[in-house]
């Protein structure tokens, strides 16, 4: 846990789920930045709809909760930071509206703070569906770091919003300063997008994908999951079959197709995510075939020992930091829902070393498959 000095008071912050070694903190100097500039500004009036965008582990909610304001985020595990941190910092459930990117954005929006994603197409969204409820007075200013913001950047807010500029670097942050345009002619909305999938990718072959702005590649098919696709299990019956990071769900919904007779369980802390798999589910496997579509930290409420077949393609990124948190959680997540015998298969890249860390979790691990950048690993889960 660290403490954030704000103008509006001193907090402790830390990132979801809470892990005391975890050395990354829950703001970095970006949401410092924003917060000085805003108390910097003479007669702003914070007593309208204050509304923050990619607010990652809820910091600038938090020193804005005396504010009422409204954040809406892409991630369940942010939104669960920013409730915990606000609870920390003594202030009732209620006094901040948590939306997600999901959810009808307020008529009308009198500040808007955006805390610039890493993903364009996430940013685009946002803006486009911001943007009716903008008006000539509301305060627009966006925050990152040096390296999150490009020309490709200050190019959205331009065409989605009005004139922009950028202020000097400090800390190695910058802001991002709008004034609405009172007559936008703006491009229409791009997102979700939908695309056909190649050939030779197995079960996925010529399926069509939806993605919602936010999901990783969404506007093309990675090639780790491609390399997945192409060595899935072949399996026959009544498995339950939990596709984990879903995404947009074409891991699982392949699984589906493969094997009429399973269940499949989509799991992600993405709310683009789920739109993504649901879409994608419904259009390829048809509406009369059920499926799970469970948002939540991993698979942390997953019923133990209920799983036949789990599909994993872990980040190793959390925004812009290298980590190996995540892949560590969700395996050891599968190991817990998978029934005694049942199978956990990863794609991951070959530095990441994820043969060593699932012989230590599982007892063993066999390479399936293989390429010069990827590796197709089976864990089974054996009695202790």
């Amino acid at each position: 846990m660290n403490r954030m000095i704000t103008p509006w008071g001193e907090h402790d912050l830390t990132r979801f789920p809470e892990d005391p070694r975890d050395p990354l903190r829950a703001w970095d100097a970006a949401d410092e930045y924003l917060l000085r500039h805003l108390a910097g500004i003479e007669d702003l009036d914070l007593s309208g709809t204050v509304v923050v965008t990619g607010d990652r582990w809820g910091a600038l909610t938090t020193a804005l909760a005396g504010h009422g304001p409204v954040q809406i985020s892409d991630s369940f595990l942010a939104q669960e930071a920013t409730r915990a941190n606000l609870a920390r910092a003594g202030y009732a459930p209620d006094s901040a509206r948590l939306l997600s990117t999901r959810d009808e954005v307020p008529e009308r929006v009198d500040v808007l703070l955006v805390r610039v994603p890493k993903s364009l197409g996430l940013l685009e969204d946002q803006l486009h569906r911001i943007a009716p409820s903008v008006h000539a007075g509301t305060v627009v200013v966006g925050t990152g770091m040096v390296k999150e913001i490009h020309t490709s950047t200050l190019n959205l807010f331009e065409r989605i919003l009005g004139p922009t500029k950028t202020s000097l670097a400090e800390k190695k942050a910058r802001l991002i300063f709008t004034t609405p345009d009172p007559a936008p002619v703006r491009p229409e909305n791009p997102w979700p997008l939908t695309y056909s999938l190649e050939l030779g990718i197995g079960p996925a072959s010529g399926l069509a994908v939806t993605n919602y702005a936010g999901v990783f590649c969404a506007d093309r098919l990675d090639i780790g999951t491609r390399f997945l696709l192409q060595h899935l299990p072949e399996r026959t019956g009544p498995d339950h079959v939990v596709d984990l990071g879903c995404g947009n769900g074409i891991v699982g919904t392949a699984a589906a197709l493969a094997n009429p007779g399973a269940r499949i369980t989509f799991a992600d802390e993405s709310h683009p995510a789920m739109a993504s798999a649901e879409a994608t589910f419904r259009m390829c496997a048809g509406p009369a075939r059920e499926a799970d579509f469970r948002l939540g930290d991993g698979l942390a409420d997953f019923e133990p020992a209920a799983a036949d077949l789990v599909l994993n393609n872990p980040p190793f990124h959390t925004h812009q930091a290298t980590t190996d948190r995540t892949s560590s959680r969700m395996f050891a997540d599968a190991r817990t829902a998978l029934r005694e015998g049942g199978e956990l298969w990863v794609v991951g890249n070959r530095h990441l070393g994820y043969h060593e860390k699932l012989r230590r979790m599982f007892g063993n691990c066999e390479l399936m498959a293989s390429d010069p950048k990827f590796v197709v690993l089976r864990a089974v889960k054996q009695a202790r």
